[in-house]
């Protein structure tokens, strides 16, 4: 969810903790990112069950996302792990994070998206679709005239 809907990089995933969480504004920090991010409700139940896994295993590992082989120590869950996450769904979490930043990028200036998300700004212009919106355009008969 927070890949889909906020554009949550594999290792903003991995590194989350818990103290990155703020239940009194349902927000999160994620990596570099220069605010914390809102979560819409949806995202805050997915979390929460995240959360709860965590209580069920009785973990002292700080991180959100615990593992079998993580819930013993302190490391995040392996990059193995975040890759195949997704497996049943048939897209990786890089797909779904890039199918909502090129969302945002096209339906917005991408320095705006750079800096909410804590990028480079040219960073996002890999993002840009090879897509024009006709609507977008000036009516071709007005210019003509």
């Amino acid at each position: 969810m927070l890949a889909l809907l906020h554009g949550a990089s594999s290792s903003e995933l991995r590194m989350l903790q818990v103290s990155d969480i703020d239940p009194a504004t349902r927000t999160v920090r994620l990596g570099k990112r220069p605010h914390p991010v809102p979560l819409d409700p949806a995202s805050w139940a997915v979390l929460q069950r995240c959360l709860a896994h965590r209580t069920a295993w009785s973990t002292q590992n700080p991180h959100v996302m615990v593992t079998k082989g993580a819930k013993g120590g302190r490391s995040p869950a392996s990059t193995a792990h975040l890759t195949h996450v997704l497996d049943d769904c048939g897209y990786p979490p890089r797909m779904v994070r890039g199918t909502r930043l090129v969302d945002l990028v096209d339906t917005m200036d991408p320095k705006p998206v750079a800096a909410a998300f804590g990028m480079d700004p040219q960073a996002t212009l890999i993002y840009l679709a090879d897509h024009i919106d006709p609507t977008r355009l000036p009516d071709q008969h007005q210019q003509r005239n």
